[in-house]
């Protein structure tokens, strides 16, 4: 309208876009630059140079923290193997020893086994029933205590022990060599294997 003074121009001001999080209490940037200068625009975060508002934004996000008690969850660890070959020597020392001892144990459980029943007097009850039992007008019955005499149980069981050594470790290398032919074909048993970090 006439008479009205015209409007001066006003000067274009810089376009700051809106920022997710407020400016720390007090107002002002921190010394050393804005947000845009390597300032933080976030409470206790330091700020970095050249860091622009979506980095400051990532930053700024809370990671969780662990208290001093707290113990980190034990992770574990799978592996899956195979087992392709097994060596036919090794597999027979190990069933030779493991055979050895196996027979080692069973003398030693019939001697203990012989000298219990000895004392409950089993042989001799037992003895005195097939005596009687067998008894006849030329001669007297079965002996069953000089027949089942510790010595004689004791070689008896010796000799299963060492049948027992020779088949054992003759099976177990035989069995080393079937599982190796078959491994070729099939691939081997499979194994699973963990680890407790």
């Amino acid at each position: 309208m006439p008479g009205e003074r015209p409007t001066p121009p006003q000067p274009a001001q810089p376009y700051h876009p809106p920022q997710a999080y407020a400016p720390p209490p007090g107002g002002g940037a921190p010394p050393g630059g804005g947000a845009g200068r390597g300032g933080s625009a976030v409470p206790g975060q330091p700020g970095q140079p050249g860091q622009s508002g979506q980095q400051q934004a990532a930053a700024a996000v809370r990671r969780p923290r662990t208290g001093a008690g707290a113990r980190p969850m034990p992770r574990t660890r799978k592996a899956r193997l195979r087992v392709a070959k097994a060596d036919p020597w090794s597999v027979m020392k190990v069933s030779f020893l493991l055979a050895i001892a196996l027979g080692i144990c069973t003398v030693i459980a019939a001697a203990v086994l012989w000298m219990v029943m000895d004392a409950m007097g089993v042989f001799s009850a037992v003895g005195g029933t097939l005596s009687e039992a067998t008894e006849s007008k030329k001669g007297s019955g079965f002996d069953l205590e000089s027949f089942l005499s510790l010595p004689r149980v004791m070689a008896f069981t010796s000799i299963i022990a060492v049948i027992n050594v020779v088949l054992a470790t003759a099976l177990a290398t035989l069995g080393a060599f079937i599982y190796n032919l078959s491994a070729g074909f099939v691939g081997g048993v499979e194994l699973t294997l963990a680890e407790d970090e």
